[in-house]
C-alpha cells in the first residue's frame, strides 16, 4: 500500500511539475496569439477590448513590417546556403585531411559559439569598417553568415562521427572520381546532418538581434522592427505577423515529423 501511494504521490508531483514547465514555456507565446486578435486601438495595446482579426488585415497595410519580415527571410535564406555550404565542406575537409594548425582552427571554431553575442557585434562593426564595407543587407549577411558556420560544421562532424570511409574507396575502386564520390556518397549519407545544421543556421539568423544591430546600417529586420516598436507599446499587427510565423513553423514541423514517421514505418 505505501509503495502504491508513494507512487501515487510521486505521479501527481511530475504532473505538476510539468504543468508548471509548460505554462512558463508557452504562456508568452499564447499571450501573442490571444493579444493578435485584441480589438484595442489605444496603446499600450495590452487591455482586451474585444476579438477581431482586422489586425490580420491591416498588417498587409504596414509596409514597414512587411519590409522588415523580407528583408529578414532574405538574409535568412542566402546566409544559411551560404554556411551550409561552408560548414559543410569544412567539416568534412577537417575530418578528411591532416595538416599543420589543424587544431588551432578547430578550437578557434568555438569563438562565435560561446563569445557574448555583442562583443562580436562590435567586432564585426570595426571589421566592416576598416575594410570600408558600408552596412547593409551584404555586411548582415556575412555577421550571420559568420556566426551560422559553426554550428553548421558541428552538426556535419558529429554526422561524420559514424562514417564509414571505406564506402568512399570503394565507390572510387568502381571507377567513381572524387566529385563523383562526395555528390553521389558523401552528401547523401551526410544529409542529415547537413540538414540539421541548415535549420539551426536559418533559426539563428530569423532570431538574432544584438549582432544585426551592430551591423544594419538603414536595413531593417524582423526583430529590429519588433524592438523599435517596443518603445511606444506592440502593435497587435506584429503580434499577427508572429502569430502567422508560429502557425507556419508549426506546420512546417509535422509536415516534416510526419514525413519521417512514414519513412520508419515504410522501412519497418
Amino acid at each position: 500500500m505505501k509503495k502504491k501511494y508513494r507512487r501515487k504521490v510521486s505521479a501527481v508531483k511530475n504532473a505538476i511539475f510539468c504543468t508548471l514547465v509548460y505554462i512558463f514555456l508557452f504562456l508568452p507565446i499564447s499571450v501573442i496569439v490571444v493579444n493578435s486578435a485584441n480589438s484595442t486601438t489605444t496603446k499600450p495595446y495590452l487591455k482586451w477590448k474585444g476579438f477581431t482579426l482586422d489586425w490580420y488585415v491591416k498588417l498587409f497595410d504596414n509596409t514597414a513590417l512587411l519590409e522588415s519580415f523580407r528583408n529578414t527571410m532574405i538574409i535568412a535564406v542566402v546566409s544559411t546556403l551560404l554556411a551550409t555550404i561552408i560548414g559543410t565542406l569544412g567539416a568534412v575537409g577537417m575530418y578528411r585531411y591532416k595538416f599543420r594548425g589543424k587544431s588551432l582552427i578547430d578550437g578557434l571554431l568555438y569563438i562565435p559559439v560561446v563569445i557574448p553575442e555583442i562583443v562580436l557585434g562590435i567586432s564585426l562593426l570595426t571589421v566592416f569598417s576598416k575594410a570600408s564595407i558600408p552596412r547593409g543587407m551584404l555586411t548582415l549577411i556575412l555577421a550571420h553568415v559568420t556566426f551560422s558556420v559553426p554550428f553548421v560544421i558541428f552538426n556535419v562532424r558529429a554526422r561524420l562521427a559514424g562514417y564509414d570511409v571505406s564506402i568512399d574507396e570503394a565507390s572510387m575502386d568502381l571507377g567513381a572520381n572524387r566529385r563523383q564520390t562526395f555528390f553521389r556518397i558523401t552528401l547523401p549519407v551526410l544529409a542529415q546532418g547537413i540538414g540539421g545544421g541548415a535549420l539551426l543556421a536559418f533559426t539563428l539568423s530569423i532570431d538574432d538581434i544584438i549582432i544585426s544591430y551592430f551591423v544594419n546600417g538603414q536595413v531593417k529586420t524582423y526583430p529590429l522592427k519588433v524592438m523599435e516598436s517596443i518603445k511606444s507599446g506592440v502593435s497587435p499587427d506584429v503580434n499577427a505577423l508572429s502569430t502567422l510565423i508560429l502557425i507556419g513553423t508549426i506546420a512546417f514541423v509535422i509536415l516534416t515529423q510526419s514525413g519521417i514517421f512514414i519513412k520508419k514505418e515504410k522501412q519497418g
